[in-house]
């Protein structure tokens, strides 16, 4: 294909997931900003107040990065597994596999589709949290580089999730049983500072953690783990899922039977 063709491919691709969520605004714009909004009245405002301040910043203030992060993993990641996936149970997928579009243009324009969704929705929830709490910006590239490297990442996740599903049920098992789990021990609601130092050790693990406070460092500039190394952790995992999902297409993995 010649670039300009590609391109062509790229953009339609992206074009249509974008179109299909927001044709659907109540069901993937709304709910988020509703469900954010609760965290910020009950979690900071209600139960804030008692906490008082954690690393140097009320706890409102502290919790927004992490909620405005959870936001983005979420949407990111459901976008691309419920569309890839409902393009599989159609079979409109065959009229890509019998196209000659090369397979990092698809995964790319699911892909980019997905970032679409989560930073929308981020923004949104960005704009939220001004109602509740003032936001000041320590570090603008690490804030942006973090927070798309992040949708990137789990709409990959969500890509290589679709390919694996063979019904409906399984495009939920991991947001609820690995990706909710994840969320709520990365860091979001508190500082691992607070842990014990073997619970400290096992939060290292989690990598949304890694996620979230290099997120908290562009807009706080507090972070439990260095933020440098948070960055070459969510390129390295890119790079792991992108070499998966890449090989899964290749070889036809749950769309060619």
């Amino acid at each position: 294909m010649t670039p300009h063709a590609m391109f062509t491919a790229f953009s339609t691709i992206v074009i249509r997931e974008v179109r299909r969520f927001t044709r659907i605004w109540p069901q993937t714009l709304l709910p988020p900003a509703v469900t954010m909004t609760l965290y910020f009245i009950i979690f900071g405002n209600l139960i804030g107040s008692r906490i008082g301040q954690m690393g140097g910043f009320d706890y409102m203030s502290f919790i927004v990065p992490g909620l405005i992060m959870m936001a983005v993993i979420t949407s990111s990641y459901a976008n691309v597994v419920s569309s890839f996936f409902s393009m599989k149970f159609q079979r409109s997928i065959e009229e890509l596999l019998v196209s000659p579009v090369p397979n990092w243009v698809i995964l790319t324009g699911y892909v980019v589709g997905g970032m679409a969704r989560g930073l929308g929705i981020g923004l949104i929830v960005t704009l939220v949290s001004l109602a509740f709490t003032q936001l000041s910006i320590h570090n603008l590239p690490m804030m942006i580089l973090t927070v798309f490297l992040t949708s990137a990442l789990f709409a990959l996740g969500g890509f290589i999730n679709a390919m694996l599903a063979t019904k409906f049920d399984d495009i939920s098992i991991v947001p609820t049983f690995i990706l909710t789990p994840l969320t709520y021990l990365g860091g979001v609601f508190y500082s691992i500072d607070l842990l014990p130092g073997f619970w400290q050790g096992v939060s290292m693990i989690n990598p949304i953690l890694y996620m979230v406070n290099g997120f908290r460092y562009g807009i706080l500039g507090v972070s439990d783990v260095n933020p440098f190394i948070s960055l070459g952790m969510i390129l390295f995992f890119i790079t792991v899922l992108a070499v998966i999902a890449l090989k899964m297409l290749e070889r036809g993995k749950g769309i060619r039977h």
